[in-house]
């Protein structure tokens, strides 16, 4: 334990109060910086993902042969204050997606203090490893499943005489969903490496479950992508290697504490 006197409740209460202050002003100045770009940052990043040029079709197209045309949807605003509610939400989120580091560094300062020397030791570089997990799922989210989600519903038709023509509503919601979530699945090593810490898992529970847990991960792939084989697949593929890592994670921490 720190040599510091132990704090009080009030102390403890003003110090996460002060902690949410400095969260909120970061947030804020990026999602201020993102208000600012906000037509560049949606037509660059967010509706490019429904064209046959970005990247991931064109490597598909390059590299597997599978060839993605001109998705046939169009957008609109169906309401008076639905554009401005959705630049809202995306300088918002993209406040909160990037400034995700500081917003762990700020957590993280707050527990340090309660930990033991060696916990302190055994969670060093925890703020990395989370923020690096966190935005490769938030990449993997991006490049890989709000592209084939955003082409499947957009391309699907019940009949060729009814037209996509989606709500910017609608398309924000599905993309910025699918892509936050796949960052927080993407903390599934660190959770694991947690909660083993903790006793909660152990290395044989989880090679025990590792089919249940195989199924979850096809059931999670299901939710948060079309209902194609592909999609799916490509999708639970990095999940399950999560799971293994995890695994590994898991068996190293146990490792140690025998040890100690």
């Amino acid at each position: 334990m720190s040599d510091e006197q132990p704090m009080s409740f009030m102390q403890h209460l003003n110090e996460l109060r002060w902690r949410l202050v400095r969260i909120a002003v970061v947030v804020l100045l990026v999602a201020v910086i993102i208000w600012i770009f906000q037509e560049w940052i949606m037509d660059t990043i967010f509706l490019s993902l429904k064209d046959n040029d970005f990247i991931t079709f064109q490597l598909l197209c390059k590299y597997f042969n599978v060839c993605i045309p001109d998705v046939p949807a169009t957008m609109q605003s169906m309401t008076m204050s639905g554009q401005f509610n959705y630049a809202m939400t995306m300088s918002l989120m993209g406040g909160i997606i990037l400034s995700a580091p500081y917003i762990f560094y700020q957590i993280w300062s707050f527990v340090k203090p309660g930990l033991k020397t060696n916990e302190l030791n055994l969670a060093k570089g925890l703020v990395f490893y989370v923020s690096l997990c966190f935005f490769t799922g938030i990449l993997f989210g991006y490049f890989i499943v709000a592209p084939l989600t955003v082409y499947f519903f957009a391309s699907f038709q019940i009949s060729s005489s009814i037209e996509n023509n989606f709500t910017i509503s609608s398309y924000m919601s599905t993309v910025i969903s699918t892509i936050f979530y796949s960052g927080l699945l993407f903390l599934l090593p660190i959770a694991t490496y947690l909660l083993t810490k903790v006793g909660v898992f152990t290395p044989e529970f989880l090679v025990k479950y590792r089919r249940h847990a195989i199924v979850v991960i096809l059931i999670l792939a299901a939710v948060i992508t079309p209902p194609d084989v592909l999609s799916q697949i490509i999708v639970s593929i990095p999940i399950v290697l999560l799971y293994e890592i995890g695994i590994l994670v898991s068996k190293r921490v146990a490792k140690k504490n025998n040890a100690n």
